[in-house]
This record gives structure tokens, sequence and C-alpha cells, in this order.
């Protein structure tokens, strides 16, 4: 049995993070594998030593529109394959999915939509996660193990976010967004950090407008999911709240496989 370590970060701009010492970070916790999201570039915007980390592999999913979204993949395990997208242009266009085979399981790394900025907004993140959730089914009805990182834009239950009440009609926190996180786990999908931790507290995201991180006023947007016949496999699962350079901060999982 071999141990992997997958660390998830939305990095808020990869660019803006790595003049922040993320490449010390990143040497320093040395994970197997590096899922990112919202990096805002194309890999031809990025510094060669952002491209080409030894000792890793890295997989670049830009948006087609400049400067937005984004995700990114170092990984020591060579994949055999990664899918960028479902297949569904308006959602693989945004640049938000990769989907890596290492045999044992699937690696989903998604930056789901926020659904803050217009009506229109929103019923596109929905749209999306049903998507998605087709998308792993099938994957998974194929005999799969799946695990599942990434900025799913929306706090679960009110223990994961400081002010439910306040947030009650902000999206993010809307009945609708919460219904479909539901449903994705009576699905059979498991959230890793509830497997080890029930406290309230313990967030993800924190605005930078009003300082809310000093006073730990956030939400936990950040997740890694498993599908339940993998939960045995889940070791350690946990946020790691001290590191700084994104309104984010990273969260971790160990699986043995």
């Amino acid at each position: 049995m071999a141990e992997i370590k997958i660390i998830s970060w939305n990095v808020n701009g990869l660019r803006a993070v790595y003049r922040k010492g993320f490449l010390d970070w990143f040497m320093d916790e040395k994970p197997d594998i590096l899922c990112l999201q919202e990096t805002k570039a194309s890999p031809e915007q990025l510094p060669r030593r952002l491209r080409h980390v030894e000792g890793y592999r890295s997989f670049f999913t830009p948006a087609e529109r400049k400067g937005y979204s984004g995700v990114a993949m170092y990984t020591r395990i060579p994949p055999k394959s990664i899918r960028e997208g479902f297949g569904v242009e308006r959602f693989d266009i945004e640049g938000r999915i990769q989907v890596a085979d290492f045999d044992d399981f699937l690696l989903y790394n998604i930056y789901f939509p926020n659904g803050k900025m217009s009506d229109e907004r929103l019923k596109y993140k929905l749209e999306f996660y049903d998507a998605f959730l087709e998308d792993v089914n099938r994957e998974r009805d194929a005999g799969r193990n799946t695990v599942i990182c990434g900025d799913f834009n929306t706090a679960h239950r009110e223990i994961d976010l400081a002010r439910p009440k306040e947030n009650s009609n902000v999206s993010g926190f809307l009945p609708v967004e919460r219904a479909w996180i539901d449903k994705f786990i009576e699905n059979g999908y498991v959230d890793t950090f509830r497997m080890f931790n029930n406290e309230s507290g313990q967030y993800t995201w924190w605005s930078y407008r009003t300082r809310a991180r000093e006073r730990n006023v956030g939400w936990r947007l950040d997740y890694f999911f498993v599908n339940e016949e993998f939960a045995k496999n889940v070791k350690r699962s946990w946020i790691l709240s001290e590191v700084m350079g994104s309104d984010h901060c990273p969260v971790g999982l160990e699986i043995e496989v």
C-alpha cells in the first residue's frame, strides 16, 4: 500500500501567489499531487519556474478568457491521462475542469462557478453542478473510484460559515445550492473533512474586504469528496488554515492505495 498526499488550493491568481513565496511553501509541503484553482493565467504567461517544478509534471487548463478562472495540477505520479472538461462547450471554455486518471482513482480538480454576479450566473452554476454530477456518476458506474477536490463555491451547512443567518439569501449559501450538495452526498459521496472534524470555526475562505481572516469570519468552500466505496482508503483530511497568500487557504487529503 502507498500513501498519497493531495493538496488543493484556490490561489486567486497563480502569478500573484508566486510573488508571495508559493514555491517555497510548495517545496516545504511536498505533496504528491497539488491541484490549483483560479490560476488566472495561461502557461505562456507564467514564469519558467512555475511551469517546470523539479520532480513534478505540470498540467495547465486556462480559460479562453484571459486572466479568468483556470485550473492546474502538479504531480509526482504520472497520470495515465488528463481530460479537460465534461464535453459541454459552455462549461469547458471556462477552464474549470481537470480529470486525471491515476489507475486506482480518478482525480477531479474543479473550480466550480460563483453564482453571486447575477441570476444568469447562478443558473449556470447549478447547471454546471448537474453536468459534473452526471460525469462523476458515469465514471463511478463504470467501476472507478473518484477523488473530487476544489472550490465548490458553496458552504454546505450552518457549521460551514461564521454567519449563516446573515448569508441565507447570498449565493454560496442559498437553499438551492445547499440542496445540491445534499443531493451529491445522497448519491454516495463523502465530505472527507467531516469524517474527522465536526467542529465549527473551520473555514477555507475569508473576505479580503473586512479583515475577516484575522477574526476568522469565514466560509468553508473548499472540499475533498470521495465516493463512499473509497472512503475506507482516506487516512486524513485537513485544512491548512495557516497558509497565506490567497483569500482561500489550502485543504489536504491523505489516501492509501
